[in-house]
């Protein structure tokens, strides 16, 4: 990932991208078709649909979304032309929506800010304090220059033996959002979806279920069952399922 200076940018002069996020993670928290998200699928009230002020989250929320939408500027999803910063706005929506607290929703919006851009950990802790920090650390490949797989292993060990529950969280809904990014690759491309990445497909599935192995053993309460739910199902449809199908 090419690192580049954070440009400017306040929150009044990014509106269109904050409705376009904003929609892609409803979009991704409602149209769910598994019947263990029931909790996610609530259907917006009339009233609800207008713009409102926030309830559940203070001003530090939005500064997050700032944040996160200087510091990816520029970047894309890997092989597309769609915005690096609509994934952390997914990830953030499925704890929004699971009405997580703040501090893992706003290190949901900066989980991958430390390994591809710029922003230090001090920058996080000092806007938004240790407590966030030290989750987005927790969140962050020790060693972006070290082979694939001794990244991956040592992401499945430290969430299968001593992530906390919080990391836990918001790591799922990170896997969750990226496997089902997946999916949805396999069902307009087909295989040559898998060419997009820098292992084939029998080392993306070895990670996967090796995840959900790590995820099984360490999650037993909501919200993070529902999310663990999902992931599930996604794997399921990724690598048991011939790619391309529906």
């Amino acid at each position: 990932m090419i690192r580049r200076g954070i440009p400017a940018l306040s929150l009044c002069g990014m509106p269109n991208l904050l409705i376009w996020g904003r929609n892609y993670y409803i979009h991704t928290c409602t149209s769910y078709r598994s019947v263990s998200l029931g909790r996610l699928q609530k259907p917006l009230r009339g009233s609800e649909r207008m713009p409102q002020h926030a309830r559940r989250y203070s001003p530090r929320l939005y500064d997050a979304i700032e944040l996160a939408a200087r510091a990816h500027h520029d970047q894309v999803r890997k092989g597309t032309e769609i915005p690096y910063v609509v994934h952390p706005l997914a990830v953030a929506g499925w704890l929004i929506r699971l009405e997580c607290p703040e501090h893992t929703v706003i290190a949901a919006l900066l989980h991958d800010v430390l390994e591809d851009t710029p922003v230090t950990v001090e920058e996080i802790r000092s806007h938004f304090g240790w407590e966030v920090a030290q989750l987005v650390v927790a969140l962050s490949e020790p060693d972006k220059r070290a082979p694939w797989e001794d990244r991956k292993a040592h992401t499945i060990r430290y969430l299968g033996n001593q992530a906390s529950d919080d990391v836990l969280l918001v790591a799922l809904a990170d896997k969750l959002d990226n496997i089902r990014a997946i999916r949805e690759g396999l069902e307009s491309d087909g295989a040559t979806f898998w060419e997009r990445f820098n292992r084939p497909r029998e080392k993306q599935k070895w990670y996967y279920e090796s995840l959900e192995a790590a995820f099984s053993t360490k999650v037993r309460r909501e919200p993070a069952l529902t999310l663990l739910s999902a992931f599930k199902d996604e794997v399921n449809k990724v690598f048991q399922k011939k790619e391309g199908a529906a």
